[in-house]
């Protein structure tokens, strides 16, 4: 064994035995168990977060099956690197042996182009793909490669899990196991790696590397050396492990609390840490609906651009304008009276059942609909004075059900004047 290898690499498991976790996909009489024991996997994505164990599961499987494999990183891959390994494919197939299994990790940073490049080899078994992901395929992953592909979802690790990962590496690896060596206490190295394998092998590594060892005395690992050890290896975010969701939390709370300052401080911590772009875009759009909403209507537009344009731009540029529209969203004022509302009139509906539509506002496409009293006494709003007519479209039973409250603010309170003018006593909150 290569002992220049990183923990985490020799202690990659090389069958299912010695795989730790997701036993709902490995497990026994697991689906995707059953289909390696078969010999006939499909194409599949595997969508969880980094450190559960996607690419040592792949190249499991490929050895389990004595497949070929080739191994791809959307990160530095392109079109080419994907048709090359096509042709490799297909070249394979003339002596026949087993198709090729292609496995691409972080597979959701592909493009359009990328991706339409696999249709037709996947579609045509020509290989089998096995792809990596850490975002949900249904927004990363394209229509016609995601139907032709099977989607598993992997769990983040237990602590139970992780113990035994830890175990094994003081027990089995060639170099700690000749290295005295005890864990003491696990909480920070279990905080630190924020439920990844790998991480957390790379912790043990580092503090195992930063001491010197006295030959007739045991190293006790404490949360207080790995706090001292790691604390200047570790990056400021980590856009994988928990403080992923404590600085995305701070910086959501911060617009919603009106504080730019705030906002700039967390969203620079996202950049400098490597972030995704996207991923800020989509809570910029979520929150501009949820948290200013009717307050101020222009926040999601602009949400909805900066989000298509970092589409477009990238990094490092895309810093520029995900700033423009966290500022502009703090200081927007803020209503959350859309999100109450749908809210509300959801657990109406779970609540009063299936209300039947009131016949007035029913369609009447046929004779028979209208014989029937479809669409009947209907008013054409655009026909009245001021394109408005009093009228019921509640179901009866809760006709007199109020599920939007504007709030107080200037522009909800131009919106409670014109429903007040409009309704008179029905809106009068």
């Amino acid at each position: 064994m290569n002992t220049n290898q990183p923990l985490a690499d020799r202690m990659r498991p090389k069958d299912l035995d010695g795989f730790v976790g997701q036993d709902h996909l490995v497990g026994k009489n697991s689906i995707l168990r059953q289909s390696i024991e078969s010999g006939n996997i499909p194409s599949f994505i595997l969508w969880g977060p980094p450190g559960v164990g996607k690419t040592t599961l792949a190249k499991i499987i490929a050895n389990i099956l004595e497949r070929p494999f080739q191994s791809l990183s959307a990160i530095n891959s392109g079109v080419k690197d994907v048709r090359n390994t096509i042709e490799k494919a297909k070249k394979q197939q003339f002596f026949n042996r087993p198709n090729l299994i292609l496995f691409i990790d972080e597979i959701h940073r592909f493009n359009k182009s990328q991706q339409d490049s696999l249709l037709g080899s996947v579609e045509q078994g020509i290989l089998t793909l096995i792809g990596a992901t850490t975002e949900n395929p249904s927004f990363e992953v394209i229509s016609p490669l995601l139907s032709r592909c099977q989607v598993y979802v992997m769990k983040p690790l237990e602590k139970k899990e992780l113990l035994e990962i830890l175990k094994r590496a003081l027990k089995k690896d060639i170099i700690l196991k000749k290295l005295p060596v005890k864990i003491r206490e696990y909480e920070a190295l279990l905080r630190y790696s924020g439920g990844d394998a790998r991480k957390l092998l790379n912790l043990i590594e580092l503090v195992v590397n930063s001491v010197k060892f006295d030959k007739d005395k045991i190293l006790e690992i404490t949360n207080e050396l790995v706090v001292a050890k790691v604390q200047e290896n570790i990056a400021l975010y980590d856009k994988k492990g928990d403080q992923h969701y404590d600085i995305i939390s701070a910086f959501i709370k911060s617009i919603r609390g009106s504080d730019p300052n705030a906002a700039a401080y967390w969203l620079a911590r996202m950049i400098e840490g490597g972030e995704d772009p996207k991923f800020i875009a989509r809570r910029l759009v979520i929150l501009a609906a949820e948290d200013i909403g009717l307050a101020n209507p222009n926040a999601l537009l602009l949400a909805t651009s900066c989000f298509e344009a970092v589409n477009m731009i990238g990094w490092p540029e895309s810093r520029i304008i995900l700033s423009e529209v966290a500022i502009y969203l703090a200081t927007s004022p803020k209503s959350n009276s859309a999100y109450m509302a749908i809210n509300e009139a959801q657990e109406l509906v779970r609540n009063s059942g299936d209300l039947p539509v009131p016949l007035n506002i029913r369609n009447a496409p046929t004779k028979l609909m209208k014989d029937l009293g479809y669409g009947k006494e209907y008013k054409y709003a655009h026909s009245y004075e001021g394109n408005f007519v009093p009228e019921e479209f509640l179901p009866e039973k809760i006709k007199n059900k109020i599920l939007y409250t504007p709030q107080d603010n200037t522009r909800e309170k131009e919106i409670l004047e014109r429903l007040e003018k409009l309704w008179k006593k029905k809106y009068k909150y």
